[in-house]
């Protein structure tokens, strides 16, 4: 697979599991360690259906 153009790193696809039930995207390296995540780290997921967004934040 050919590497993505830098202007279009932040460009990803959406992916639904082998499970039927649940969809995925990967997110860049840079951004996980911007961020300091971890494996298995819990994060909280909140939607914004008015502006179409979904902000991830640390869970307290």
């Amino acid at each position: 697979m050919a590497r993505r153009k830098l202007e279009d790193r932040f460009i990803r696809a959406l992916h639904k599991t082998a499970d039927g039930g649940s969809y995925g995207m990967t997110l860049p390296i840079e951004i996980i360690r911007q961020f300091r995540w971890q494996k298995k780290q819990k994060l909280t997921l909140t939607i914004d259906a008015k502006k179409k967004r979904i902000i991830i934040e640390d869970w307290e």
